[in-house]
């Protein structure tokens, strides 16, 4: 009977090879045992971070799987509300690709329940906001279902939904992807045009040439541009607009383009691609640039020389990508800034297949030299990027998960961002927001990591990747501020939750820190891995499950830490 009681009556602590007794743990990846994030959760952390680059664990393909099947699970639990998360996410700007919410709503078109699809029909503008969306959503459902009428009437309404002036934008913006045309779903869709201009717009996509060569969807194949002229074209701002795209392809010199985008603000997806080395050119898509563009094209416009020390580019960009409002409003996440701070800062872009863990199989292009300026706008605006962050004036550890896990894999499908460099990069915006904070590193022991707020995200970036690798011991944090009698009121650990070599859960270690050093410190798991795990106790108040990359994830782990919530 004692060999019995010494099995069940114990003061050794759980290893992390063992489920905590008593409560609902489950069998990670790596062996040792995490709570499961509920399905909703779950949902959440594809939203934000996709499967693309799968996990150290998973192959793109199993993560995709697992994640397809619990977006399955969520429609056939409550598929409004799951559409409902597809669209907050979505519209909120907080994930860094649209991807995953286009993927979620095209099985709520297939699989769901009436309710469920037309909640995802009428959701289709709100995710869809491009038409590069539209033809992802297209392709996806292609392949998926057939196109019923419900599935052409909501195609056709996200064309109807926009003024003319938007919908020509769209149209010559975004004119193919992903093997679609906007002739393509027209034809499929054939909504009824809602004016004159609206369907001469239509026939100006759709237009088919009669076989004997004759009839005005002939003329608009033989001369675009006489066609748009003969309709009035610059009374009109749509038509307008159809008529200085048609131009544009004929013009023979930097002054006709550079006055047609002023005067009709051309994007550079209209322009032919002989002029997108003439800084003329591009000095005048500036005024106008959409962020994004903005942000992706730092590179090119200092190839050109139109962004170099001490100009008026520079001042202009340097403007915007320190205004938050501008930055929110054009749903700029922070890892586009990441990416664009990461490429702007090598001095030349890469061309040719990049691999999952950075550069293998690329050529260096032509290149150029970065201006000190632009480099601190873009590390200013990675956090700017973040909702906005109110201090708790509180004291944290940040502990980046280090270990090997942490390094397989790619953050939200960005080639070469590994799980462990973004951890680093999104700490950054919680140590630069408290006046008390520390950052540690930690695989199976604790890592010496001299980081500072002050530091570039860059050169923090570096320092993560440049350690060695390690097995995973989510506890660290806790024993080693236990043991060096540090007083912490919130760890937050950034980490993917396969942790497994410790001798103590790390629910249990924040327990023992608790009572020993007095503390109700409490603990926030940023997850950075779309898997089903989780190292925080979902019965613990003081517990919280954050998503990694989640453009809103600093306020909450603020907001947490203050007790907001």
């Amino acid at each position: 009977m004692k060999k019995y009681l010494t099995h069940l009556i114990t003061k050794e602590p759980t290893p992390q090879s063992a489920p905590l007794p008593e409560t609902t743990q489950v069998a990670n990846s790596a062996g040792g045992y995490s709570w499961a994030v509920d399905e909703w959760g779950h949902l959440r952390r594809f939203l934000i971070l996709g499967s693309e680059g799968g996990s150290y664990y998973a192959s793109e393909r199993a993560l995709t799987l697992e994640n397809a099947n619990n977006v399955l699970k969520c429609i056939q639990t409550d598929g409004v509300r799951a559409v409902n998360e597809v669209v907050a996410i979505s519209q909120e700007g907080r994930a860094p690709k649209n991807d995953p919410a286009i993927f979620a709503l095209a099985l709520a078109v297939t699989k769901g329940d009436e309710a469920t699809r037309q909640a995802a029909f009428k959701a289709l503008p709100e995710v869809c906001r491009t038409g590069t969306h539209l033809f992802t959503f297209a392709e996806l459902v292609n392949g998926m279902r057939g196109w019923g009428r419900g599935l052409r009437r909501a195609v056709g309404g996200w064309y109807l939904a926009m003024d003319n002036r938007s919908l020509v934008y769209q149209l010559v913006k975004y004119r193919q992807r992903n093997g679609w045309t906007h002739t393509d779903t027209l034809r499929l869709a054939h909504p009824t045009p809602a004016n004159d201009t609206q369907g001469a717009i239509f026939k100006w996509v759709t237009y088919k040439p009669n076989k004997n060569g004759t009839g005005e969807t002939a003329h608009v194949e033989a001369n675009p541009l006489e066609w748009a002229e003969a309709l009035n074209a610059p009374e009109d701002q749509a038509l307008a607009f159809i008529w200085a795209f048609e131009r544009v392809q004929k013009a023979a010199d930097t002054a006709t383009v550079v006055r047609l985008i002023e005067a009709y603000d051309l994007p550079r997806e209209a322009l032919p691609t002989q002029w997108l080395n003439d800084p003329d050119v591009w000095a005048a898509l500036l005024t106008k640039m959409p962020m994004t563009a903005l942000i992706r094209n730092l590179g090119v416009m200092s190839r050109i020389g139109l962004l170099k020390p001490l100009s008026e580019a520079e001042n202009t960009v340097v403007e915007r990508l320190t205004n938050a409002d501008v930055l929110r409003k054009a749903r700029v996440h922070p890892i586009a800034v990441l990416i664009a701070l990461r490429a702007y800062s090598l001095g030349y872009a890469l061309k040719g297949k990049v691999n999952r863990r950075g550069q293998a199989g690329a050529e260096k292009s032509a290149g150029w030299t970065p201006t000190p300026r632009v480099l601190d706008a873009l590390d200013a605006a990675f956090e700017l990027a973040f909702k906005n962050v109110e201090p708790t004036n509180q004291r944290v550890m940040l502990a980046l998960d280090v270990s090997g896990s942490m390094s397989g894999g790619m953050v939200a499908g960005v080639p070469g961002l590994t799980p462990r460099e973004g951890s680093a990069a999104m700490a950054m915006v919680t140590a630069r927001s408290e006046p008390n904070y520390t950052v540690v590193s930690f695989q199976d022991k604790i890592v010496p990591l001299n980081i500072s707020a002050r530091m570039r995200l860059t050169d923090v970036v570096k320092m993560t990747n440049g350690l060695p690798f390690g097995t995973t011991d989510c506890a660290q944090p806790m024993l080693y501020a236990l043991e060096h009698k540090i007083a912490v009121d919130t760890f937050v650990i950034y980490t993917d939750s396969e942790t497994w070599f410790g001798k103590i859960h790390p629910a249990a270690a924040l327990q023992d820190y608790r009572e020993k050093m007095g503390i109700p410190s409490k603990l926030v798991v940023v997850g950075m891995v779309s898997n089903g795990f989780t190292i925080a106790d979902p019965n613990d108040a003081g517990m919280l499950d954050v998503v990694g990359f989640d453009a809103s994830a600093p306020a909450l782990i603020a907001d947490f830490g203050r007790g907001a919530i």
